[in-house]
């Protein structure tokens, strides 16, 4: 099957990749030449703009578009529909909100083309071990697209499915973010716990690859722990902050809007707001308000 490809990041060049190995034929772009040059080695087919790519596939068309979330979608989406034509069909892979992608969805079939949205996990890993997809929109749309997903999911029949319309796709992404920062955060204060327990002097290594084989915690997130723990497990050079892409943010919106209760990824989400407050102004103010009403100890730096 033919594809388009917009953005060659490290999940893009992989997807691509992967898909070339699969007998897909792949026309790539992105703003930066020497990224389509790297993949046009791998032989996918390069174009230097978005009408170029769009010259150099059949109709109808197929666009993956897995460029950051937010302002570039919109700006990649705005430039697509201008020169697509009725029948095409556009595929988001990022982590776009899902309302934003109905609202595209709209816009999109406002001008006869279809939108896809497909929720994309599997990190630098997915080369190898391939995609999880969570894909939604028209039935025929996904259909025609099957290939595609097939040959990026771990096996034909596993790790992809079209779970709704259009929206549902990037929601059920979403809510599987906010379950990844739940086990992270699990995971982390378990660890900790091991750590500060220092009259055992256990090995925290030692533990997570025991834990790894038999125990109900399982899992491959616990995998990759423990090749983390194994390269330092002191992690003395890492600094204690930790981002978040917004995709737990939304989860938690959500379940506030849906009057369901997420105390775990809630938290979680929270942890890593608190993680980046390098002044931790609200434990200062704890200090001295324990000083005050009981004359409690205040450390100074």
């Amino acid at each position: 099957m033919e594809l388009g490809m917009i953005g060659l990041g490290r999940m893009g060049a992989n997807m691509t990749e992967r898909l070339i190995g699969g007998g897909h034929r792949i026309v790539v772009h992105d703003i930066d030449p020497a990224a389509v040059r790297r993949v046009a080695g791998m032989g996918a087919v390069g174009a230097e703009s978005i009408e170029s790519l769009i010259r150099q596939l059949k109709p109808p068309r197929a666009i993956w578009m897995m460029v950051p979330a937010g302002r570039i979608v919109e700006e990649t989406l705005i430039s697509l529909v201008p020169v697509l034509q009725p029948g095409d069909t556009v595929i988001d892979g990022g982590n776009s909100n899902y309302k934003d992608s109905m609202r595209r969805a709209a816009i999109c079939a406002g001008n006869g083309l279809e939108l896809v949205d497909a929720g994309t996990s599997g990190g630098i890993w997915g080369l190898r071990e391939g995609y999880c997809l969570m894909v939604g929109g028209s039935k025929t749309a996904v259909e025609r697209l099957r290939p595609i997903f097939e040959t990026l999911s771990p096996a034909a029949d596993k790790g992809w499915a079209h779970v709704g319309p259009v929206g549902s796709g990037h929601f059920v992404k979403m809510v599987h973010n906010g379950i990844e920062y739940g086990l992270m955060q699990a995971y982390a204060e378990g660890f900790a716990i091991l750590k500060r327990k220092s009259d055992f002097h256990l090995d925290i290594h030692q533990i997570a690859e025991i834990w790894r084989h038999g125990s109900v915690v399982r899992s491959w997130l616990l995998d990759l722990t423990a090749e983390a723990l194994a390269e330092d497990t002191d992690l003395e050079n890492i600094r204690p902050e930790v981002a978040d892409s917004g995709e737990g943010r939304w989860t938690v919106a959500e379940a506030i809007d849906e009057d369901t209760a997420a105390p775990v990824i809630t938290l979680a989400l929270l942890e890593r707001l608190r993680s980046r407050d390098r002044e931790a102004y609200s434990d200062k103010l704890l200090a001295v308000m324990r000083n005050k009403f009981g004359g409690h100890e205040v450390k100074k730096q």
